[in-house]
């Protein structure tokens, strides 16, 4: 079994770049070093253990994974979820342009210069053109929109 080790080591330390390669997300890099070190003790004069080189390997692999967590963790965290454009029309009031109506598949409103597609919460609702609603969240392509109270008068539009 000892003379395979090295053959063993190189084809860790290959399928760790080759799984590294393919994810960039820093998933097997601490095996690589972990893997030669591994195959230096295999190919070393004297015979050392199996268990010896894999226990080496794991727990050189577990240094480096514990040591990178600690030095590189203020550039590990992961930045708060900003929101895109899109985002930002939630909560924004909108004028009906066509009377939403859930059953017929209708239905659109104007919001920041834009036309988009819309829809109420429930479908026993229908909001006439030209009321005032407030989109309250996006469902797929659409806007989800809830009747507001306030009356608007079709002056210019949002």
């Amino acid at each position: 079994m000892l003379e395979y080790m090295p053959y063993i080591w190189a084809a860790v330390i290959l399928i760790a770049i080759y799984v590294e390669s393919i994810t960039a997300d820093l998933v097997t890099i601490w095996f690589i070093p972990a893997g030669i070190l591994a195959l230096v003790l295999s190919v070393l004069p004297f015979d050392i253990a199996v268990w010896v080189q894999v226990l080496v390997f794991f727990a050189l692999a577990l240094v480096l994974v514990t040591l990178s967590t600690t030095i590189f963790k203020k550039s590990l965290k992961r930045s708060p979820i900003v929101p895109t454009n899109l985002d930002l029309i939630i909560g924004k009031d909108a004028i009906v342009t066509e009377t939403i109506n859930n059953i017929e598949g209708k239905g659109a409103v104007k919001v920041g210069g834009k036309e988009w597609s819309a829809v109420t919460e429930d479908n026993s609702i229908i909001i006439e053109k030209n009321e005032l609603v407030t989109v309250k969240q996006i469902r797929g392509v659409k806007l989800v929109c809830i009747k507001n109270n306030s009356d608007y008068s079709g002056g210019s539009e949002q």
